[in-house]
């Protein structure tokens, strides 16, 4: 059986496929109607309140949506990427793999499947987002949505390997999520620094909100970086995984 397979039973049967694809899931239906009925809501808790919210736009329901996706649903990615990824948790587990194939040729099929899974469950939610965002709140720009949605893509995918390069560093699954969140969420607040602001990956997660609100997005600088970040942080993990003992 190879490993590609191994790893995609792996994702199948341990369910970590729908804990990543069911929040992202949850969140794209949930975001649109939160953007619709949230000054109703609030107004109903408290008649004699006066809410002072504006009309919700069909930006809004995306907003929402992302606003989730950002938090937990890239909690679930790095928690379903971190037990793949952390080859050596196990060491019964490493040994068997170890003595029988490469370092790359082990961290290929799991780098890529959990890449692909939180591409595909981002979508799914993107596009439950989007059409209940037609229905409830109008349509929007598909084209500046469509823009955006790849930019977090590929922010995913960078999100996943610098997994990878945690895992090499870390034995433990718990540690190498935790390291690895405190590493993403540092990238974001180093954001709040104006020039080193549109370098950043994490500069990435906020284009599709700015695409469809008709705004203007210099997506090279931080595209290029993240770009160039994915593989060294793959080659990264790879050099850590081969030099360590099991």
């Amino acid at each position: 059986m190879s490993l590609w397979r191994v790893e995609w039973l792996r994702l199948m049967r341990t369910r970590r496929f729908l804990i990543v694809g069911g929040v992202y899931l949850f969140f794209g239906l949930l975001g649109p109607i939160t953007a619709r009925y949230l000054p109703d809501l609030l107004a109903n808790l408290d008649e004699g309140a006066q809410v002072l919210l504006p009309d919700p736009t069909p930006a809004d329901g995306i907003t929402q949506y992302l606003g989730n996706a950002q938090q937990l649903g890239l909690l679930a990615v790095i928690f379903v990427a971190g037990a793949a990824l952390a080859i050596d948790a196990n060491p019964e587990t490493s040994i068997f793999f170890r003595t029988r194939a490469s370092i790359p040729s082990i961290l290929q099929p799991r780098f890529t499947v959990n890449a692909a899974t939180a591409v595909v469950a981002f979508g799914i939610g993107a596009v439950a987002a989007w059409y209940e965002t037609l229905i409830l709140l109008g349509s929007i720009d598909l084209g500046g949505y469509l823009a955006g949605l790849a930019l977090y893509s590929v922010y995913l995918v960078f999100a996943v390997a610098l997994t990878a390069l945690v895992a090499a560093t870390l034995r433990n699954v718990a540690a190498t999520v935790i390291v690895s969140l405190i590493v993403l969420i540092a990238l974001g607040l180093l954001g709040l620094i104006r020039p080193i602001a549109d370098w950043l990956p994490s500069t990435l997660l906020g284009a599709t909100d700015i695409l469809i609100r008709g705004g203007a997005f210099d997506m090279l600088p931080a595209l290029v970086v993240t770009l160039v970040a994915i593989p060294a942080c793959l080659v990264g993990a790879v050099a850590v995984f081969e030099r360590r003992e099991v």
